[in-house]
């Protein structure tokens, strides 16, 4: 052929036929550029493999377009034939861009990750794709950061407890707006069994300070008079609260089957419950009871230790436990000779390693641990049925005095049993219901327990009853507490995506310090705007108000609480 072509013999239609052959090389290569140029970003389940069967049909015309000009007989001048020639080398050019291009998009459409729990459950938008701050660090995604951030603010009006006041006003009721939460997250799979997690943040943020959790201890470990002891916290005095970390620890696989992975730092692989674990993005109650985190601010800092942890899943099973230092309370203590000894039962120089493991029986669909945040309500996501067991220790942990006045130590210990139930109601866009409970037994010491108030606004002042100021009550300490919440999914939807979940919550606990049971009560609403990323929640709370002599006088303890919560 190529004789025929120099001597200027040979078949007539060579040119048609090269130059047909021509056409669908440059057409077929060029396609998948002009496609994103002229229509809009491909759908998920488009992906660079379509386009590559594209470019292998291309070839297979080019080949059929070659064996019809070997068939023909025609005769092309020498200049034709140059010209043939550099049209093939034009199209190989643009073929060769084409290749580079799908290369690239290749990249740009990698798959994300398996989202994490906590930060990934119904956290999408009206269009169904996810909200995420992420970046693929690999062609396939599977290295990967990400970062979120959430804030959630409350707008309160809360019965003070008797005998509060609030900068010289003693009022009965209190209003007043302020951040509970304002967190950034940032994590990801660096390397290749890898994983890395920073996580810093403010809580509790009021117009005037900065309120934590504060101790109480009772008498028996109290001060001479047998009255209740209030320690404040050291970050009471300040107006702007610092930044500070919630988690920072690194992980690595042990095994590619996700049997065990091994992790150290400032950690939140808690023992004890679920809900010891739990997320704050996708809590269903308005927030969680706080006696799921019984060590809160006293040997923990806002639920997190130090420590190394151990994780993984096996068929039904998942586990994660823990070595962990306990942090040194930093809170005014009992003294015994001059000595800072106790802090709410806490032995201040035990000096010792604590223990945490929590263990569950997924039933149902599988939950990951990716991250360690428990999902509070999947809003119908899922069908979860799980069944767990936990516990805290930590020997000579607690320090108490007994009746001869004689300074005692032992084990701090905390166990605990639950039950997560969430189903989906039959058919599309049924609703579901979610339902969680728990026991839980701690021992801090004969009769220690604590008051809680979140942001609490209080003052000292005169205040006569046993739970202390602001909103204040017994919410921790040694004895026996159940907790239960259940919320319903209500079927249908306002507008585009607008979902409501009416809920109620309860905790009823057992101290021993106290002589009536402690029942504290809630009820509220949720507002899904889009999911768990954009929602309002609306809860009413009761508490009960206890005498100095540790019987319930009253349940005036009222409080309404309005949440806006956003999460990208």
């Amino acid at each position: 052929m190529r004789r025929k072509w120099e001597s200027g013999d040979g078949p007539l239609q060579v040119r048609c036929a090269w130059f047909v052959a021509l056409a669908c090389i440059a057409t077929l290569a060029l396609a998948p550029t002009m496609a994103v140029a002229q229509e809009p970003a491909p759908a998920e389940e488009d992906t660079s493999i379509d386009e590559a069967d594209e470019a292998a049909e291309a070839t297979e015309e080019a080949a059929e377009a070659e064996g019809e000009v070997e068939d023909a007989d025609d005769v092309v001048t020498e200049e034709e034939l140059d010209e043939a020639e550099a049209a093939i080398e034009e199209a190989e050019r643009q073929l060769e861009e084409a290749r580079r291009q799908m290369e690239l998009m290749g990249r740009k459409m990698a798959p994300e990750p398996t989202p994490a729990p906590g930060t990934d459950v119904g956290l999408v938008s009206s269009d169904g794709r996810a909200k995420k701050l992420q970046w693929s660090l690999n062609d396939d995604g599977t290295l990967y950061f990400r970062l979120a951030m959430w804030l959630q603010v409350w707008t309160r009006a809360i019965q003070m407890n008797p005998g509060t006041t609030v900068l010289g006003n003693d009022n009965a009721w209190y209003g007043d707006v302020g951040l509970r939460r304002a967190r950034f997250l940032a994590f990801g799979k660096i390397f290749p069994r890898t994983t890395l997690l920073m996580h810093f943040g403010i809580n509790n943020q009021t117009f005037r300070r900065t309120r934590g959790y504060v101790p109480v201890q009772d008498g028996t470990t109290g001060d001479a008079t047998g009255d209740v002891v209030l320690a404040p916290t050291t970050a009471e005095a300040n107006r702007k609260p610092q930044l500070f970390f919630h988690d920072a620890w690194v992980e690595f696989e042990a095994s590619k089957k996700g049997y065990i992975d091994i992790g150290a730092g400032l950690l939140y692989w808690n023992g004890v419950s679920r809900m010891t674990n739990a997320s704050t993005i996708t809590a269903m109650s308005l927030d969680l009871p706080i006696t799921n985190w019984p060590t809160i601010e006293l040997t923990d800092q806002f639920a997190r230790q130090l420590g190394l942890y151990f994780k993984g899943k096996a068929g039904l099973y998942d586990y994660r436990v823990a070595v962990v230092r306990p942090f040194t309370p930093s809170t005014a203590a009992f003294t015994v000779d001059g000595d800072p000894v106790i802090v709410a039962g806490i032995n201040v120089t035990a000096n010792t390693f604590g223990y945490s493991g929590y263990f569950m029986f997924q039933f149902l669909d599988k939950e990951s641990n990716v991250l360690p945040y428990t999902v509070g309500t999947y809003i119908g996501a899922k069908r979860v049925f799980n069944l767990g067991f936990g516990a805290h220790g930590q020997p000579k942990g607690v320090a108490y005095v007994d009746g001869a006045g004689n300074l005692r130590t032992r084990w701090l210990g905390i166990a605990s049993g639950d039950l997560f139930l969430d189903i989906p109601f039959a058919g599309e866009d049924s609703g579901a219901a979610t339902w969680y409970g728990a026991y839980y037994y701690q021992d801090f010491g004969p009769d220690v327990f604590r008051n809680v108030g979140i942001m609490n606004p209080g003052d000292g002042g005169s205040s006569t009853s046993l739970n202390g100021p602001g909103n204040a009550y017994p919410t921790i300490g040694t004895g026996h507490t159940v907790y239960s919440e259940l919320g319903i999914l209500m079927p249908g939807h306002v507008g585009e995506n607008i979902k409501f979940q009416p809920y109620v919550n309860w905790q009823g606990s057992s101290y021993q310090g106290l002589n009536d049971g402690m029942h504290h009560v809630g009820a509220g609403i949720n507002m899904f705007i889009h999911r768990h990323n954009a929602k309002v929640t609306l809860e009413y709370r009761n508490r009960p108000i206890y005498n100095t002599d540790g019987n319930v006088e009253n349940r005036k303890g009222n409080s309404f609480v309005l949440q806006m919560h956003l999460f990208i």
